[in-house]
Protein backbone atom coordinates (compact mmCIF):
# COMPACT_ATOMS: atom_id res chain seq x y z
CA UNK A 1 0.00 0.00 0.00
CA UNK A 2 1.48 3.27 -1.25
CA UNK A 3 1.69 5.96 1.73
CA UNK A 4 -0.38 9.30 1.61
CA UNK A 5 -3.56 10.27 0.06
CA UNK A 6 -4.53 11.21 -3.79
CA UNK A 7 -6.50 14.42 -4.02
CA UNK A 8 -9.06 14.66 -7.30
CA UNK A 9 -10.78 18.08 -8.12
CA UNK A 10 -12.96 18.87 -11.17
CA UNK A 11 -12.72 23.02 -12.92
CA UNK A 12 -14.47 25.09 -15.42
CA UNK A 13 -17.97 23.78 -17.22
CA UNK A 14 -18.45 20.27 -16.43
CA UNK A 15 -19.30 17.92 -19.01
CA UNK A 16 -21.35 14.85 -19.74
CA UNK A 17 -18.57 12.33 -18.88
CA UNK A 18 -16.88 14.22 -16.38
CA UNK A 19 -17.77 12.01 -13.95
CA UNK A 20 -16.56 9.08 -15.60
CA UNK A 21 -13.09 9.88 -15.30
CA UNK A 22 -14.01 10.10 -11.83
CA UNK A 23 -15.19 7.33 -11.11
CA UNK A 24 -12.00 5.91 -12.84
CA UNK A 25 -9.88 7.85 -10.42
CA UNK A 26 -11.13 6.28 -7.48
CA UNK A 27 -12.00 3.05 -8.91
CA UNK A 28 -8.35 2.62 -9.73
CA UNK A 29 -6.74 4.11 -6.35
CA UNK A 30 -9.06 1.92 -4.62
CA UNK A 31 -7.61 -1.02 -6.72
CA UNK A 32 -4.15 0.18 -5.42
CA UNK A 33 -5.44 1.09 -1.74
CA UNK A 34 -4.74 4.93 -2.04
CA UNK A 35 -7.45 6.45 -0.54
CA UNK A 36 -8.84 9.48 -2.45
CA UNK A 37 -9.84 12.94 -1.39
CA UNK A 38 -11.84 14.83 -3.73
CA UNK A 39 -11.61 19.20 -3.39
CA UNK A 40 -15.40 20.36 -3.28
CA UNK A 41 -15.64 22.84 -5.90
CA UNK A 42 -12.23 22.86 -7.25
CA UNK A 43 -9.09 24.10 -6.60
CA UNK A 44 -11.40 26.42 -4.33
CA UNK A 45 -12.32 23.52 -2.01
CA UNK A 46 -8.31 22.77 -1.83
CA UNK A 47 -7.40 25.88 -0.40
CA UNK A 48 -10.44 26.20 2.07
CA UNK A 49 -9.39 23.05 3.01
CA UNK A 50 -12.94 21.50 1.96
CA UNK A 51 -12.36 18.22 1.33
CA UNK A 52 -14.74 15.37 1.09
CA UNK A 53 -13.67 11.70 1.94
CA UNK A 54 -14.48 9.38 -1.14
CA UNK A 55 -13.61 5.68 0.95
CA UNK A 56 -17.24 6.49 2.57
CA UNK A 57 -18.95 6.10 -0.56
CA UNK A 58 -19.94 2.17 -1.41
CA UNK A 59 -18.92 0.78 -4.30
CA UNK A 60 -22.11 1.03 -6.20
CA UNK A 61 -22.24 4.60 -5.92
CA UNK A 62 -19.06 5.28 -7.15
CA UNK A 63 -19.44 3.08 -10.26
CA UNK A 64 -22.70 4.85 -11.14
CA UNK A 65 -20.34 8.36 -11.01
CA UNK A 66 -19.50 6.63 -14.92
CA UNK A 67 -23.23 7.42 -16.23
CA UNK A 68 -23.71 10.62 -14.44
CA UNK A 69 -23.64 14.20 -15.90
CA UNK A 70 -22.87 17.18 -13.71
CA UNK A 71 -19.60 17.46 -11.67
CA UNK A 72 -19.94 15.08 -8.36
CA UNK A 73 -17.75 17.44 -6.05
CA UNK A 74 -18.65 20.06 -7.45
CA UNK A 75 -16.53 22.72 -9.87
CA UNK A 76 -15.46 26.25 -9.80
CA UNK A 77 -13.47 28.84 -12.28
CA UNK A 78 -11.09 30.41 -10.48
CA UNK A 79 -7.83 31.24 -12.30
CA UNK A 80 -4.73 30.86 -10.12
CA UNK A 81 -2.12 33.80 -11.39
CA UNK A 82 1.47 33.09 -12.03
CA UNK A 83 3.37 31.83 -9.02
CA UNK A 84 4.91 35.22 -8.22
CA UNK A 85 1.20 37.35 -8.34
CA UNK A 86 -0.61 34.40 -6.50
CA UNK A 87 2.62 32.93 -4.62
CA UNK A 88 0.66 32.92 -0.93
CA UNK A 89 -2.49 30.66 -2.66
CA UNK A 90 0.23 27.89 -3.99
CA UNK A 91 1.79 27.95 -0.42
CA UNK A 92 -1.72 27.59 1.17
CA UNK A 93 -2.30 24.94 -1.50
CA UNK A 94 1.04 23.00 -0.43
CA UNK A 95 0.09 23.79 3.29
CA UNK A 96 -3.13 21.67 2.71
CA UNK A 97 -1.62 18.80 0.95
CA UNK A 98 1.04 18.95 3.85
CA UNK A 99 -1.66 19.05 7.01
CA UNK A 100 -3.45 15.63 5.15
CA UNK A 101 -0.74 14.04 3.70
CA UNK A 102 -1.63 14.67 0.51
CA UNK A 103 0.94 13.17 -2.24
CA UNK A 104 -0.51 12.99 -5.41
CA UNK A 105 -3.14 15.74 -6.67
CA UNK A 106 -4.94 15.50 -10.23
CA UNK A 107 -6.69 18.35 -11.47
CA UNK A 108 -9.17 17.85 -13.82
CA UNK A 109 -9.89 20.56 -16.50
CA UNK A 110 -9.50 22.60 -19.69
CA UNK A 111 -6.47 25.10 -20.60
CA UNK A 112 -6.09 26.66 -17.24
CA UNK A 113 -6.61 24.19 -15.04
CA UNK A 114 -3.24 22.54 -16.86
CA UNK A 115 -1.65 25.27 -16.48
CA UNK A 116 -2.82 25.63 -12.58
CA UNK A 117 -1.55 21.99 -12.57
CA UNK A 118 1.71 22.80 -14.06
CA UNK A 119 2.37 25.90 -11.62
CA UNK A 120 1.55 23.69 -8.02
CA UNK A 121 4.11 20.74 -9.48
CA UNK A 122 6.54 23.73 -9.52
CA UNK A 123 6.12 25.06 -6.42
CA UNK A 124 5.59 21.85 -4.74
CA UNK A 125 9.18 21.78 -6.02
CA UNK A 126 10.40 24.60 -4.67
CA UNK A 127 8.94 24.61 -1.09
CA UNK A 128 10.16 20.64 -0.85
CA UNK A 129 7.19 19.28 -0.43
CA UNK A 130 6.77 16.00 -2.37
CA UNK A 131 3.78 15.98 -4.47
CA UNK A 132 3.18 14.82 -7.62
CA UNK A 133 0.82 16.87 -9.84
CA UNK A 134 -1.32 15.30 -12.93
CA UNK A 135 -3.57 17.18 -15.00
CA UNK A 136 -6.58 15.60 -16.72
CA UNK A 137 -8.20 16.72 -19.62
CA UNK A 138 -11.93 17.64 -20.03
CA UNK A 139 -13.43 20.26 -22.10
CA UNK A 140 -16.39 19.95 -24.83
CA UNK A 141 -14.51 23.00 -26.72
CA UNK A 142 -11.89 20.29 -27.56
CA UNK A 143 -9.49 22.63 -28.24
CA UNK A 144 -6.43 21.18 -25.62
CA UNK A 145 -3.08 21.00 -26.97
CA UNK A 146 -1.59 17.66 -27.88
CA UNK A 147 -4.68 15.22 -27.73
CA UNK A 148 -6.36 14.15 -30.65
CA UNK A 149 -9.50 14.74 -28.58
CA UNK A 150 -10.88 16.05 -25.25
CA UNK A 151 -13.60 13.91 -22.63
CA UNK A 152 -16.43 15.34 -23.33
CA UNK A 153 -16.08 16.86 -26.86
CA UNK A 154 -17.52 13.83 -28.32
CA UNK A 155 -20.93 13.90 -26.62
CA UNK A 156 -21.46 17.56 -27.12
CA UNK A 157 -20.86 16.73 -30.58
CA UNK A 158 -23.24 13.82 -30.50
CA UNK A 159 -26.23 15.95 -29.13
CA UNK A 160 -25.53 18.72 -31.38
CA UNK A 161 -25.70 16.70 -34.82
CA UNK A 162 -28.88 15.32 -33.65
CA UNK A 163 -29.99 18.42 -32.44
CA UNK A 164 -29.89 19.99 -36.05
CA UNK A 165 -30.84 16.24 -37.58
CA UNK A 166 -34.23 16.85 -35.94
CA UNK A 167 -34.95 20.23 -35.32
CA UNK A 168 -34.24 20.61 -39.39
CA UNK A 169 -36.55 17.79 -39.49
CA UNK A 170 -39.52 20.10 -37.70
CA UNK A 171 -38.66 23.55 -39.57
CA UNK A 172 -39.32 21.17 -43.05
CA UNK A 173 -42.50 20.30 -42.21
CA UNK A 174 -43.51 23.79 -41.49
CA UNK A 175 -41.68 25.83 -43.66
CA UNK A 176 -44.24 26.63 -46.36
CA UNK A 177 -46.35 28.81 -44.15
CA UNK A 178 -44.48 29.42 -40.62
CA UNK A 179 -40.15 29.44 -39.56
CA UNK A 180 -37.96 29.97 -43.20
CA UNK A 181 -34.75 29.96 -41.31
CA UNK A 182 -33.36 27.74 -38.03
CA UNK A 183 -30.60 29.37 -36.04
CA UNK A 184 -28.67 27.08 -33.45
CA UNK A 185 -25.85 28.63 -31.29
CA UNK A 186 -23.18 25.94 -29.97
CA UNK A 187 -20.56 27.09 -27.65
CA UNK A 188 -16.95 27.65 -29.21
CA UNK A 189 -15.45 30.92 -27.93
CA UNK A 190 -12.35 30.61 -30.18
CA UNK A 191 -12.88 27.28 -31.81
CA UNK A 192 -15.28 25.88 -33.68
CA UNK A 193 -14.79 21.69 -33.47
CA UNK A 194 -18.81 21.60 -31.72
CA UNK A 195 -20.38 23.98 -34.47
CA UNK A 196 -18.08 21.64 -36.98
CA UNK A 197 -20.00 18.74 -35.49
CA UNK A 198 -23.36 20.47 -36.78
CA UNK A 199 -21.98 19.21 -40.05
CA UNK A 200 -22.61 15.65 -39.40
CA UNK A 201 -25.70 15.79 -39.62
CA UNK A 202 -25.40 16.59 -43.01
CA UNK A 203 -25.28 12.77 -44.65
CA UNK A 204 -25.97 13.85 -48.49
CA UNK A 205 -25.58 17.01 -50.34
CA UNK A 206 -27.80 19.91 -49.99
CA UNK A 207 -28.91 18.32 -45.97
CA UNK A 208 -29.04 20.77 -43.05
CA UNK A 209 -27.03 22.23 -41.81
CA UNK A 210 -27.03 24.57 -44.91
CA UNK A 211 -24.80 27.41 -42.97
CA UNK A 212 -22.42 26.76 -40.08
CA UNK A 213 -20.73 29.73 -38.48
CA UNK A 214 -17.08 29.16 -37.04
CA UNK A 215 -15.10 31.49 -34.85
CA UNK A 216 -12.28 30.82 -37.44
CA UNK A 217 -13.81 32.53 -40.15
CA UNK A 218 -14.43 36.24 -40.14
CA UNK A 219 -18.64 36.71 -40.47
CA UNK A 220 -19.64 38.33 -43.41
CA UNK A 221 -22.93 39.41 -42.93
CA UNK A 222 -23.94 40.10 -47.33
CA UNK A 223 -22.43 36.30 -47.97
CA UNK A 224 -24.37 34.96 -44.57
CA UNK A 225 -27.47 36.30 -46.11
CA UNK A 226 -27.08 35.52 -49.55
CA UNK A 227 -26.41 31.58 -48.67
CA UNK A 228 -29.71 31.69 -46.30
CA UNK A 229 -31.58 32.94 -49.37
CA UNK A 230 -30.17 30.32 -51.57
CA UNK A 231 -30.96 27.25 -49.20
CA UNK A 232 -34.64 29.21 -48.32
CA UNK A 233 -35.27 29.41 -52.16
CA UNK A 234 -34.02 25.95 -53.34
CA UNK A 235 -35.33 23.71 -50.02
CA UNK A 236 -38.11 26.07 -48.55
CA UNK A 237 -35.77 26.84 -44.88
CA UNK A 238 -32.13 26.94 -44.02
CA UNK A 239 -30.98 25.54 -40.88
CA UNK A 240 -27.65 27.53 -39.62
CA UNK A 241 -25.37 26.71 -36.75
CA UNK A 242 -23.30 29.51 -35.47
CA UNK A 243 -20.61 29.73 -33.19
CA UNK A 244 -20.71 31.68 -29.75
CA UNK A 245 -17.83 33.11 -30.71
CA UNK A 246 -18.71 34.43 -34.41
CA UNK A 247 -16.45 37.48 -35.07
CA UNK A 248 -16.61 40.22 -37.61
CA UNK A 249 -13.80 40.96 -39.94
CA UNK A 250 -12.60 43.58 -36.79
CA UNK A 251 -12.03 40.71 -34.53
CA UNK A 252 -14.62 41.66 -32.47
CA UNK A 253 -17.27 39.67 -31.08
CA UNK A 254 -21.11 39.53 -32.77
CA UNK A 255 -22.45 39.13 -29.01
CA UNK A 256 -20.24 40.57 -26.77
CA UNK A 257 -22.24 41.09 -23.76
CA UNK A 258 -19.68 44.01 -21.87
CA UNK A 259 -18.36 41.48 -18.98
CA UNK A 260 -15.55 39.31 -18.62
CA UNK A 261 -16.10 35.84 -16.38
CA UNK A 262 -13.53 34.50 -13.43
CA UNK A 263 -10.67 34.00 -16.32
CA UNK A 264 -11.12 37.43 -17.76
CA UNK A 265 -12.15 35.96 -20.87
CA UNK A 266 -15.50 38.03 -22.44
CA UNK A 267 -18.72 37.08 -21.36
CA UNK A 268 -20.91 36.74 -24.70
CA UNK A 269 -24.27 37.65 -24.81
CA UNK A 270 -26.06 35.32 -27.35
CA UNK A 271 -25.22 35.41 -31.19
CA UNK A 272 -28.54 33.55 -32.04
CA UNK A 273 -30.44 36.53 -31.59
CA UNK A 274 -28.33 38.81 -33.62
CA UNK A 275 -28.08 36.55 -36.59
CA UNK A 276 -32.09 36.11 -36.30
CA UNK A 277 -32.64 39.89 -36.04
CA UNK A 278 -30.46 40.08 -39.17
CA UNK A 279 -32.21 38.09 -41.18
CA UNK A 280 -35.43 39.49 -40.39
CA UNK A 281 -34.44 42.73 -40.97
CA UNK A 282 -33.02 41.96 -44.14
CA UNK A 283 -34.60 39.20 -45.74
CA UNK A 284 -38.19 39.23 -43.81
CA UNK A 285 -38.11 35.74 -43.13
CA UNK A 286 -39.42 34.12 -40.16
CA UNK A 287 -37.12 33.19 -37.68
CA UNK A 288 -36.13 30.80 -34.89
CA UNK A 289 -33.40 30.73 -32.36
CA UNK A 290 -32.30 27.74 -30.17
CA UNK A 291 -29.45 28.43 -27.42
CA UNK A 292 -28.81 24.65 -26.16
CA UNK A 293 -26.50 26.05 -23.38
CA UNK A 294 -25.91 23.44 -20.69
CA UNK A 295 -28.16 21.03 -22.15
CA UNK A 296 -25.44 20.57 -24.77
CA UNK A 297 -22.89 19.54 -22.43
CA UNK A 298 -25.25 17.36 -19.83
CA UNK A 299 -27.35 15.70 -22.19
CA UNK A 300 -25.68 12.24 -20.42
CA UNK A 301 -28.64 10.34 -21.91
CA UNK A 302 -27.27 10.89 -25.65
CA UNK A 303 -23.67 10.60 -24.68
CA UNK A 304 -21.07 9.03 -26.80
CA UNK A 305 -19.83 5.54 -25.95
CA UNK A 306 -16.79 6.43 -27.33
CA UNK A 307 -16.25 9.83 -25.30
CA UNK A 308 -17.24 7.57 -21.59
CA UNK A 309 -14.96 4.94 -23.07
CA UNK A 310 -12.06 8.02 -23.15
CA UNK A 311 -12.89 9.91 -20.18
CA UNK A 312 -12.44 7.08 -18.08
CA UNK A 313 -9.43 5.72 -19.56
CA UNK A 314 -7.72 9.20 -19.13
CA UNK A 315 -9.08 8.95 -15.60
CA UNK A 316 -7.13 5.69 -14.98
CA UNK A 317 -4.19 6.40 -16.63
CA UNK A 318 -3.99 9.25 -14.48
CA UNK A 319 -3.90 7.58 -11.35
CA UNK A 320 -1.39 5.07 -12.72
CA UNK A 321 1.36 7.63 -13.63
CA UNK A 322 0.86 9.53 -10.27
CA UNK A 323 1.36 6.40 -8.44
CA UNK A 324 4.33 5.78 -10.78
CA UNK A 325 5.97 8.89 -9.71
CA UNK A 326 5.08 10.88 -12.56
CA UNK A 327 4.36 14.36 -12.31
CA UNK A 328 3.62 17.73 -14.26
CA UNK A 329 2.35 15.16 -17.42
CA UNK A 330 -1.18 14.47 -18.98
CA UNK A 331 -2.53 11.80 -20.23
CA UNK A 332 -3.42 12.54 -23.49
CA UNK A 333 -5.34 10.74 -26.66
CA UNK A 334 -3.51 9.49 -29.48
CA UNK A 335 -5.44 8.12 -32.44
CA UNK A 336 -3.44 5.79 -34.06
CA UNK A 337 -5.82 4.41 -37.16
CA UNK A 338 -9.16 6.20 -38.74
CA UNK A 339 -10.37 3.04 -40.01
CA UNK A 340 -11.22 1.36 -38.16
CA UNK A 341 -10.97 3.90 -35.48
CA UNK A 342 -8.16 3.16 -32.75
CA UNK A 343 -6.79 5.37 -30.33
CA UNK A 344 -4.57 4.82 -27.19
CA UNK A 345 -3.39 6.67 -23.99
CA UNK A 346 0.36 8.47 -23.80
CA UNK A 347 1.79 10.80 -20.81
CA UNK A 348 2.19 14.44 -22.57
CA UNK A 349 4.25 17.12 -20.43
CA UNK A 350 1.87 20.38 -19.13
CA UNK A 351 4.65 22.52 -20.83
CA UNK A 352 2.48 21.63 -23.98
CA UNK A 353 -0.39 21.87 -23.43
CA UNK A 354 -1.09 25.29 -20.79
CA UNK A 355 -2.20 27.86 -22.28
CA UNK A 356 -2.34 26.94 -25.40
CA UNK A 357 -5.30 26.43 -27.27
CA UNK A 358 -6.11 24.12 -30.35
CA UNK A 359 -8.30 25.86 -32.98
CA UNK A 360 -10.09 24.16 -36.33
CA UNK A 361 -7.60 23.08 -38.98
CA UNK A 362 -7.94 25.29 -42.08
CA UNK A 363 -8.26 21.80 -44.15
CA UNK A 364 -11.15 20.67 -41.84
CA UNK A 365 -13.80 24.19 -42.83
CA UNK A 366 -14.74 24.03 -46.69
CA UNK A 367 -13.20 26.46 -49.13
CA UNK A 368 -16.71 28.93 -49.13
CA UNK A 369 -16.08 28.78 -45.36
CA UNK A 370 -19.53 27.62 -44.21
CA UNK A 371 -19.22 23.89 -43.77
CA UNK A 372 -17.05 21.01 -43.42
CA UNK A 373 -14.84 19.12 -45.35
CA UNK A 374 -14.73 15.07 -46.04
CA UNK A 375 -11.37 15.67 -43.76
CA UNK A 376 -13.02 16.91 -40.60
CA UNK A 377 -16.04 14.49 -40.99
CA UNK A 378 -13.19 11.96 -41.19
CA UNK A 379 -12.14 12.84 -37.84
CA UNK A 380 -15.44 13.94 -36.19
CA UNK A 381 -17.39 10.82 -36.76
CA UNK A 382 -15.86 8.13 -34.54
CA UNK A 383 -15.76 10.41 -31.45
CA UNK A 384 -19.87 10.39 -31.52
CA UNK A 385 -20.33 6.99 -32.20
CA UNK A 386 -21.59 4.16 -30.13
CA UNK A 387 -24.68 4.92 -27.41
CA UNK A 388 -24.15 4.43 -23.26
CA UNK A 389 -27.34 5.08 -22.36
CA UNK A 390 -27.99 5.39 -18.20
CA UNK A 391 -30.26 2.77 -16.22
CA UNK A 392 -33.60 4.21 -16.44
CA UNK A 393 -35.80 4.04 -12.93
CA UNK A 394 -39.41 3.12 -12.98
CA UNK A 395 -40.67 6.34 -12.96
CA UNK A 396 -39.06 7.11 -16.81
CA UNK A 397 -36.18 9.20 -15.64
CA UNK A 398 -32.59 7.90 -15.43
CA UNK A 399 -31.14 7.02 -12.49
CA UNK A 400 -28.46 9.38 -11.52
CA UNK A 401 -26.22 9.29 -8.58
CA UNK A 402 -25.89 11.82 -5.91
CA UNK A 403 -22.70 11.34 -3.43
CA UNK A 404 -22.95 11.31 0.04
CA UNK A 405 -19.25 14.08 -0.22
CA UNK A 406 -18.64 13.58 3.26
CA UNK A 407 -16.69 16.41 4.68
CA UNK A 408 -13.01 15.61 6.20
CA UNK A 409 -12.15 17.29 9.68
CA UNK A 410 -10.25 20.36 9.02
CA UNK A 411 -6.81 20.80 10.61
CA UNK A 412 -5.70 24.21 9.72
CA UNK A 413 -7.23 28.00 10.72
CA UNK A 414 -9.63 29.04 8.22
CA UNK A 415 -9.13 30.26 5.28
CA UNK A 416 -10.89 33.51 3.15
CA UNK A 417 -10.34 33.93 -0.35
CA UNK A 418 -10.83 37.58 -1.62
CA UNK A 419 -12.73 38.32 -4.55
CA UNK A 420 -10.93 39.57 -7.41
Amino acid sequence: MAKGKLLYAQSGGVTAVINATACAVIETARAAKVPVLAARNGILGALREELIDTTREPRAAVAALRRTPGGAFGSCRYKLKSLEQDRARYERLIEVFRAHDIRWFLYNGGNDSADTALKISRIGRELGYPVDVIGVPKTVDNDLAVTDTCPGFGSVAKYTAVAVAEASLDVESMCATSTKVFILEVMGRHAGWIAAAGGLAARAAGDPPHVILFPEVAFDEAKFLERAKAAVERVGYCTVVASEGLRNAAGEFLAEAGTRDAFGHAQLGGVAPVLAELVKRKLGYKVHWALPDYLQRSARHLASKTDVDQAYAVGKAAVEYALAGRSAVMPVIVRTSDSPYRWKIEPAPLEKIANREKKLPKGFISRDGYGITTAARRYLEPLIRGEDAPKYGKDGLPDYVRLANTPVAKKLASYVIEDR
